[in-house]
């Protein structure tokens, strides 16, 4: 049985200009603060001698392979996001970076989301991806708006409460 999966399909190629300061930060700490106290630990621990018995030595190799892998990543999707950071034409419908407050039509409870870019999506936040179901099915809807996203829960009925193109703290 081979171990060969199919390269992952990259998201959509854009983000918000917040997001991709965040992204070249976290590119920035990795390779100019991390990696080289990492690697310093390694050669410490390399040094101690029989490696094949040396936790700390391990440990770090492994971590050393996630800090690269993350660089690596991180070095090639920057240059290819595009930035988007103007309100759209018009700002009444959901579109990319839109603050948007919706309500389930089957319990009135209301939720606040961000559309935004695959790699900066964070749930605590509220920020989903616009590659996400709920988020492709409020694409182009305005406020007072209904539709039904294909939610891995089942099919959900919402309605759109606001769009703003602002976070609600700048209201």
């Amino acid at each position: 049985m081979s171990r060969w999966r199919p390269p992952a399909e990259h998201g959509t190629a854009l983000i918000t200009r917040e997001g991709h300061a965040r992204l070249k930060h976290e590119l920035d700490e990795l390779w100019r603060l991390r990696r080289p106290e990492v690697v310093k630990a390694l050669a410490a621990a390399a040094a101690e001698g029989d490696r094949s018995e040396n936790a700390e030595y391990t440990y770090r190799k492994k971590q050393l392979a996630e800090i690269d892998r993350r660089v690596r990543y991180l070095s090639k999707r920057l240059p290819l996001l595009r930035v988007v950071d103007t309100a759209p034409s018009d700002p009444q419908a959901v579109f990319f970076g839109a603050w948007v407050e919706v309500e389930n039509v089957a319990d009135g409870e209301i939720a606040r989301y961000r559309v935004v870019g695959p790699d900066e999506t964070d749930a605590k936040l509220g920020h989903i991806s616009i590659d996400s179901p709920l988020a492709r099915a409020m694409l182009k809807r305005r406020v007072d708006d209904e539709f039904e996203a294909l939610l891995p829960g089942g099919p959900q009925r919402y309605a759109i409460v606001e769009v703003a193109y602002r976070p609600p703290a700048e209201e």
